[in-house]
Parts: C-alpha cells; sequence; structure tokens
C-alpha cells in the first residue's frame, strides 16, 4: 500500500461510504467535509424522509414552489442524464418505483429468496416519461412539476454526491482524494503513483476477492448500475430499481450489472444506467460515446467496450 494512504467508511445515503486520501493527517478533516455533504444532500434530495425538500416538492405536484439552489442542482444533472440519454434515464419514474413495491428505504424491504426472479417483472405502471414536463427555473428558484408526477432523483444523486464530495475534500485539503458511494466512485486531485486501485464487482459490498476484476485509474470517475443488488420482493415478485421510463416497469435484464469509466462519476452512472436499460443496444452505444465499459450478461458472460483495461492493468 502507498505509503500516507488512509482509509474511511461508514454508511449514509442508504449505502456505503468508501473515503480514501493520500494524505493521513488529513482524514479526519475530510471525513467531516464528506459527511456535511451527504447530510446537505440527503435533506434536498431524500425521497423517503418526510422533512426533505425533495417530499416537499412531490407533495405540491402541479404547483409552482420555490427551491433550494442545492435541490436545483440535483434537478439540473437529472434533467441532463433524461436529455443525453432520451428519456432513458428519466427523474419523473418515483410513482412507477412506489408501485413497484421502493416505498421506502430499501433495507427495508423484503429480500427475494434467490439473486434472480423466476419470471421478468411484469409492466406494474402505465407512467410514462414526464421529464420534458418537468419546469424549472434557476433565475426564480422555483420548480413545478405535473399532476400525478414524483420526481426521484436516485439515478443520478449518487454519483452527484460523490463527485461533490472529492471536489470539496480536495480542495480543502490539497489531497488526492477518493470518494466511493455505493460503488460508484469520484476521485479529485493527484493519485497514488500506481492509481486509485478498484475492483469492479456486481456488488460492492463484496469481499476484494469477489469475482469481478481489479483495474486502476489515475483521474475520473467510475460508475456501475447493476440489476442484482437492489432487489426485493413484491407481490410475490421479486422487482429490482431499474425503471425502464417506456413501460414503467422494471428493466427485464439483459446486463446484470455495466461498468462505466468517464471523465466524473456523473457521467460514468448516466452511461451505465442508460446501457442497463438499453439492453443488446447498449454496447454500440456505448461505444459510439467512445466510453470504457465493462459489461455482465444475466450468464456471467462478460463483454468490455473500447479501452476498457484487462484484468489488473489502468484504464
Amino acid at each position: 500500500m502507498t505509503a500516507g494512504i488512509a482509509r474511511a467508511s461508514w454508511q449514509a445515503l442508504g449505502t456505503s461510504v468508501e473515503l480514501v486520501l493520500s494524505d493521513s493527517s488529513a482524514l479526519a478533516q475530510a471525513r467531516a467535509i464528506v459527511e456535511r455533504q451527504l447530510d446537505e444532500i440527503d435533506r434536498a434530495c431524500s425521497r423517503f424522509r418526510e422533512d426533505s425538500e425533495l417530499t416537499r416538492v412531490n407533495a405540491c405536484a402541479g404547483r409552482t414552489v420555490r427551491v433550494d439552489p442545492l435541490l436545483i442542482e440535483a434537478i439540473e444533472v437529472a434533467l441532463r442524464a433524461a436529455e443525453l440519454t432520451g428519456g432513458d434515464v428519466d427523474p419523473t419514474v418515483g410513482a412507477a418505483l412506489e408501485l413497484a413495491g421502493y416505498d421506502r428505504d430499501w433495507q427495508l424491504l423484503e429480500r427475494p429468496d434467490s439473486e434472480f426472479s423466476d419470471t421478468a417483472p411484469r409492466v406494474i405502471a402505465t407512467v410514462r416519461s414526464g421529464w420534458e414536463a418537468v419546469e424549472l427555473d434557476r433565475d426564480r428558484a422555483t420548480l413545478r412539476i405535473p399532476v400525478g408526477v414524483k420526481l426521484d432523483l436516485g439515478a443520478t444523486a449518487k454519483a452527484w454526491a460523490a463527485d461533490r464530495s472529492s471536489r470539496a475534500v480536495h480542495d480543502a485539503t490539497g489531497c488526492g482524494v477518493l470518494v466511493s458511494l455505493g460503488g460508484d466512485i469520484s476521485t479529485a486531485g493527484p493519485s497514488p503513483a500506481p492509481g486509485w486501485r478498484i475492483h469492479v464487482t456486481d456488488d460492492h459490498r463484496s469481499a476484494p476477492d469477489a469475482p469481478g476484476q481489479t483495474i486502476s485509474i489515475a483521474a475520473g470517475g467510475i460508475a456501475t448500475s447493476s440489476t442484482t443488488v437492489r432487489r426485493w420482493r413484491h407481490d410475490g415478485r421479486t422487482m429490482h430499481h431499474i425503471i425502464d421510463p417506456s413501460t414503467g416497469g422494471p428493466v427485464v435484464d439483459v446486463w446484470r450489472t455495466v461498468s462505466v469509466a468517464a471523465i466524473d462519476c456523473v457521467d460514468a452512472n448516466i452511461a451505465a444506467t442508460a446501457a442497463i436499460v438499453r439492453g443488446s443496444r447498449a454496447p454500440e452505444w456505448l461505444a459510439g460515446l467512445r466510453l470504457p465499459a465493462r459489461l455482465v450478461g444475466r450468464d456471467g458472460d462478460v463483454l468490455t467496450v473500447g479501452s476498457w483495461p484487462r484484468e489488473g492493468e489502468a484504464l
């Protein structure tokens, strides 16, 4: 391990947080910065907190309401994701997620008996993509969503939080920093000499020797979207959290896991989530964007796109 490297890990935003710093003397300060960032984002963007600003916005559907700058930024990120993906990553799927049973923190949901269900999740909602109907005015700090629409920022907020946190730590300490939120990874500042070593796998909670691939990156972000981790039982079926906006139901699995590297974690996450939704069309789409990617099929077969490295190599 590189001299001076320090680590801390804890739970926040309903997932695991890992902080890695190139200077151990700044670890306490860096952790305090990340904790503050995540707390502010949770208060603004959580769909499961009664006191969050997002909950207030969803309750006021059909009316124009004033919103704070942090939520404006989060919604701008989500709307940009929708625009870049032609609506495949859509923040207006909150009602569809609730109808699929994702109406409370994932840790409180009933776990499935096995990793995959015997049958694909049926379409359980008729909610259609509505991101273009979201009216956001940054200058006036106002937002209006249509009646019947509920925003969910889960597809982008975690990666955005990782990027904000890594930048804030680097700005305050000058250190090289890696922040991982549930396996979505953002880096800022100088990396250790061999690069930041990352084990890419289906489940970010897995041990370092779990099936997957170890690579290293010098900068940027890596995000992994998967239908294998956040799964639960609802109405006798196994559901997952990635919604296909064209049907309003959970995506029918083609790829169990997609990992993408990009200039930051947000862009990596947008591409990874859209790839899950696009299914068999994803490899060609990712190649056209020149984004290095690793796609794992339902049967476990691995397909790499672009300059994604071999085991142990640097990206």
